[in-house]
Parts: structure tokens; sequence; C-alpha cells
């Protein structure tokens, strides 16, 4: 599964929201829990509906490949119970886009059984479809400029960027690359079959 998408913000500004927990946390529809294991192993839970089957999937998630700021491997397997397993890697890149945004691609390569691969792919397509479209909705409004009323002047106070993740705190770097890959495994579990 490859796709692309545009985020309305410059690839620093998106970097820094992909290591900040707490932005990817509200715009992963799902998401329940994130903890670290080691330096580059993470564990993410999930809740998830896909057409009939409704599970909490678990995933470990492992750095393999790291390029701040311009993406990173991963390497992830999620199990949902009798509902499915998956496992497999995904890259995710960001590149420079016109009006000072950010296209964030990624590939993922996955194999999966039980319930879920037996789901039709009409259904399986669409709700990983509707998951991602909910997430980098959220994701990008998340990072929009704000837009002033009408009249008010717009003035960035220092601090501004307070609820953005410094650049210097590698933890947070570490946490907010466990829960790519948890969107990474959650739609790689809702795909059937081999890319």
């Amino acid at each position: 599964m490859t796709n692309s998408r545009v985020v309305p913000a410059p690839p620093p500004i998106v970097w820094a929201a992909l290591n900040d927990p707490d932005v990817l946390k509200d715009s992963l529809p799902g998401c329940e829990s994130l903890e670290r294991i080691d330096e580059s192993t993470w564990k993410a839970t999930v809740a998830a509906k896909v057409g009939p089957v409704s599970a909490r999937f678990s995933g470990t998630m492992k750095i393999v490949q790291s390029n701040p700021p311009d993406g990173y491997t991963l390497r992830f397997e999620g199990q949902g119970g009798a509902a499915g397993f998956a496992n497999g890697d995904a890259k995710v890149t960001l590149t420079p886009a016109e009006n000072d945004a950010t296209t964030l691609t990624y590939d993922v390569k996955a194999q999966v059984g039980g319930k879920i691969a037996q789901i039709g792919s009409r259904l399986i397509d669409g709700a990983a479809a509707k998951i991602a479209d909910e997430f980098f909705a959220r994701f990008s409004q998340r990072l929009a400029p704000p837009t002033p009323a009408v009249g008010e002047a717009v003035a960035q106070a220092p601090g501004a960027d307070a609820g953005r993740a410094p650049a210097n705190q590698p933890w947070i770097r570490w946490v907010s690359i466990a829960i790519i890959v948890a969107i990474v495994v959650y739609l790689a579990v809702t795909m059937r079959g081999v890319r």
C-alpha cells in the first residue's frame, strides 16, 4: 500500500508534529496506548472495526532506519487475537511541497491473516481509506495556520510554538515514530494479502 498526502506546514513543523505524541494520539482514531520497550522498539494498542470484525490490535514496532527530518523505515508486527495478524515494513518520507507545505509519503508491505483477511476487499479498502482520511484531516487541522477572525490583527506571541515538540528531545521523536507505526500497523492489518 502506497500513498501520499499533503500537509499544510513546512517539513520541519511536520517532523516536529510527528515527534509529538499528543498530536499523533489525537489524530489517530482508536489509539488507546503507547509503551516504550527500548530505544528503538515500541508497543501500541489500537481499537478498530473493519466491516463486521471489531478488535483491539496490539502492535510492536522497531525503527530499522532513521533519517531525521526526512523519514524513517519501520518493521512491525500486529496481533488482533481471533481477528487476525499483520507483519511487514513501512517507509515514511517527508518532502517539501508548494505553498510551504509537506508531502508525506508512506509505502507499506504487509502480510495478514485470520478473520480480517477473509473480509471482502471492498470493505477492507473502505475502512482503511476512512481511517487514513480521518487521521490526515485531524493531523492537518492541528498543523494548519490559524485563520484570523475578520478585523483581527494576527500576531505570533513568543511561546506560540509551545505545543510543538522541540527537536532536541529524542524521546519524543521515538514516541511519535511509534504512534506513526501504530497507524501503519492498523492500515496494514486492514489491507488483505501481500502488497
